[in-house]
């Protein structure tokens, strides 16, 4: 895969599962601006990815997921004081091992996500949240980031038939 993805990988790499990152077979990220539409635009990138993985098999669940995390991110991770500086403030990343594959989503925010099973917190529109990102995915967890990066990474993994 070559150097260029193991570097992006660096940030993800302390609290992702126990996978060896220099064995990913493949792997893809894109920035998403700071608006609702990203949710969208992240749903679009996951379905090119997954075609392109012969993958798409698996695109509902793993795109429900993605939506989730992303949606999480800009409504928890997008205060209006956000230095805008440090780039497009949402990152998804998609990575495959031979029988595994993770999405992982950076945001600037240092708050720990909370699994609820109710629809208290949310409003009815994103209902569930990551109590979904748990039911349709076979773990996740999230860790701040290393380094000078602020924020923090929430994964979510899915076993490969």
């Amino acid at each position: 895969m070559g150097t260029n993805g193991s570097t992006m990988l660096e940030p993800l790499r302390q609290g992702l599962p126990p996978l060896d990152p220099s064995a990913v077979s493949s792997a893809a990220s894109c920035s998403l601006p700071a608006r609702y539409e990203a949710v969208g635009s992240a749903r679009q990138f996951t379905r090119k990815t997954l075609c392109q993985w012969e993958l798409e098999e698996r695109f509902d669940d793993i795109a429900l997921v993605v939506s989730e995390l992303v949606t999480n991110a800009l409504r928890h991770a997008l205060p209006s004081d956000t230095p805008r500086e440090q780039g497009p403030p949402v990152r998804l990343h998609l990575m495959r091992w031979t029988s595994r594959l993770v999405c992982a989503v950076r945001d600037p925010s240092d708050d720990s996500p909370v699994a609820r099973e109710t629809d208290d917190d949310f409003s009815a529109e994103s209902g569930r949240g990551l109590f979904l990102v748990d039911s349709f995915s076979d773990s996740w967890g999230w860790h701040p980031l290393a380094g000078a990066l602020r924020g923090k990474v929430v994964w979510a993994l899915f076993q490969l038939a």
